[in-house]
């Protein structure tokens, strides 16, 4: 049975929907939930298929931002970390009229590397994508060391966010896989310039995942959107940074007031 798991806490008057990225649940959030739940009503999911959305298979991008947009408040903030990135992007351009805001963490309109498109090497993928199959969950611990490579605190995070998603139901292979498949194929760049959402995105500059060097091309396709760079933070600024983080959070969501 298909049940989409989904929590609200937090006495504030905007609502804050939060999208974990690829093989993780809600739990990811847990580290700012405290900072920010005085300024907002934030409702946290695990993605369909996903920790406590076990009950779903595979999904398409445009999929997945249906199923998470048929139960958010209408003119929420929306944030998205990496793979959560895209598919709140894909739900600003799906749904506009339902979203106030959207954030975007470590995430890029197009994750892989292309011509002179900076991104995450086909190659890379294509390895990691097989040895996914082969040993899934040391593919999966790898793939979080990778996400707190270059901070001062890699190893403490890493350790921590392999402590969340074991903490809860693993995905299943398919639904992972669909993920990866997201990551490697999905390209929202041809469609970026309809968004009429007001955007936030929000990098880490040692990031290995999105490379700072995407920033100029993705200003060029949004050009109202606003980015936001943690100079000593790699993918997951929220973990390494979550003071400034849920401060830089507050001022966007007081700006749209």
């Amino acid at each position: 049975m298909k049940s989409l798991f989904w929590q609200t806490t937090g006495s504030g008057n905007q609502d804050l929907v939060l999208l974990h990225g690829w093989g993780l649940n809600a739990e990811v959030w847990s580290c700012i939930i405290s900072r920010l739940s005085p300024n907002f009503r934030v409702h946290m999911i695990d993605l369909p298929g996903y920790g406590r959305s076990s009950g779903y298979g595979a999904l398409t991008l445009p999929q997945m931002a249906e199923e998470v947009s048929l139960r958010a408040p209408n003119s929420a903030l929306w944030l998205g970390w990496s793979l959560g990135g895209l598919i709140a992007t894909q739900a600003a351009l799906q749904q506009p009229d339902t979203m106030r805001g959207l954030i975007t963490v470590a995430s890029s309109p197009r994750f892989c590397a292309e011509g002179h498109w900076p991104g995450i090497r086909l190659k890379l993928l294509d390895d990691l994508a097989k040895q996914l199959n082969e040993d899934f969950f040391s593919t999966v611990c790898r793939f979080f060391d990778v996400q707190t490579l270059g901070n001062e605190f890699a190893r403490q995070d890493a350790r921590w966010l392999k402590s969340v998603v074991l903490g809860q139901p693993m995905p299943s292979k398919t639904v992972l896989a669909s993920g990866w498949e997201m990551i490697q194929n999905s390209d929202l760049r041809p469609t970026l310039y309809k968004l009429n959402v007001p955007m936030l995105r929000l990098y880490g500059y040692l990031d290995a995942l999105v490379p700072r060097k995407v920033i100029p091309h993705v200003d060029a396709l949004c050009p109202t959107s606003r980015s936001i760079i943690f100079h000593a933070a790699a993918h997951a600024p929220f973990i390494s940074h979550p003071d400034r983080f849920c401060q830089v959070l507050n001022e966007f969501s007081q700006y749209l007031s």
